[in-house]
């Protein structure tokens, strides 16, 4: 039940599409092998509230907050993240190449003590893929 959170400074509303930027985060974490896809949720969360490096109007950020459970090994959990990075970076690159921008990703475990869930997910993709 991976949740993959896509944070961005309000700047990059109107020159970059989030949710095609939410797909792209979304597709690289499901082709990695590792999250089902039943799974996974992605979201993008707006901040209009920020300041960047030396406070330029133009400096924009994303960054990218990856909540995993936990057991997998440290070796799967680097090439992943660096599997959704690189895909978002180059999904990016338009705009890197001529705009300010911090790129970031961080993976999290989530203690699995105090985490709860419920979800009727599967049923409903198996149900939708026999019409």
């Amino acid at each position: 039940m991976p949740h993959f959170i896509v944070e961005y400074s309000a700047n990059l509303e109107l020159v970059v599409d989030i949710e095609a930027l939410v797909t792209e985060v979304h597709d690289a974490a499901i082709e990695t092998g590792i999250f089902p896809l039943e799974g996974t949720r992605t979201r993008a969360v707006r901040r209009d509230n920020y300041r960047i490096a030396d406070g330029h109007p133009e400096n924009a950020f994303v960054h990218i907050f990856a909540k995993i459970g936990q057991g997998r090994a440290a070796e799967i959990r680097q090439k992943a993240g660096q599997g959704i990075f690189n895909a978002t970076r180059e999904f990016l690159r338009p705009y890197f190449e001529s705009h300010p921008l911090a790129l970031s990703f961080e993976m999290q475990e989530i203690d699995s003590g105090t985490s709860f869930k419920s979800n009727n997910l599967s049923e409903w993709i198996e149900r939708r893929a026999r019409t």
